[in-house]
């Protein structure tokens, strides 16, 4: 089964230290970011990944060259960052006509994709309890395990979801960057199509030097 990685982002909230080095190039522990997530994917079945790149993509191209050269990995490289939602339907000729895994590069967290269904009618979205820096939240699951959203939402977006691409093929939209969420999944929550599971443990979204320094804390206490 496929995977997408995003990893095309400028990561401007963690400058000066992406000045340099792209984002999920950032170390927790002894690993990257990307490393992290791509190790993970591959331990659960997913044995064949798409990387978008942009922002210092030639290091990424590097990094991938000297350490999965025996993995099946495509690079889709974007002359500027489209966004999540334009990423994927850049990418759209690499992901096949399947249920793909979609997954960012920024993340940090243990759950266990095998417990994910490998397919998908629309989307599948893996929610978790809000975090500080997202107390609105993005969503609700009801009884029937469908999404929507209202004035209180009790959960936020992880980074990881399922999707159908034969959704990819309806959007004619190739006006980058814009984001998954506003063009291509909050369109399919009004039809009521796209479901979600909530995941309660280890995450953070390792968008700022803060969190980049919680995630490490995390990290050394577990070990």
């Amino acid at each position: 089964m496929k995977c997408m990685i995003l990893a095309a982002g400028y990561g401007k909230r963690m400058m000066p230290l992406t000045k340099e080095t792209p984002k999920p190039l950032l170390k927790i522990g002894n690993e990257t970011l990307l490393d992290r997530n791509i190790k993970h994917v591959l331990l659960n079945g997913f044995d064949e990944i798409i990387i978008n790149v942009s922002h210092h993509g030639d290091k990424i191209k590097e990094h991938l060259i000297k350490n999965y050269k025996d993995h099946n990995i495509t690079l889709v490289e974007e002359p500027y960052p489209y966004g999540t939602g334009g990423a994927l339907v850049n990418a759209k000729d690499h992901l096949g006509d399947e249920t793909i895994l979609i997954i960012n590069a920024d993340i940090f967290h243990v759950f266990d994709l095998s417990k994910l269904n490998r397919e998908t009618e629309c989307i599948h979205l893996v929610g978790i309890e809000n975090p500080d820096h997202n107390i609105d939240g993005d969503f609700n699951i009801g009884p029937d395990g469908k999404v929507f959203c209202n004035d209180i939402n009790q959960l936020t977006w992880s980074g990881i979801s399922l999707l159908n691409t034969d959704i990819l093929s309806k959007i004619d939209n190739n006006n980058f960057p814009f984001d998954s969420w506003s063009s291509i999944v909050l369109p399919q929550i009004k039809k009521e199509k796209v479901t979600g599971e909530i995941y309660s443990d280890i995450w953070l979204d390792v968008g700022t030097k803060d969190r980049l320094e919680h995630a490490n804390k995390i990290l050394k206490e577990e070990n």
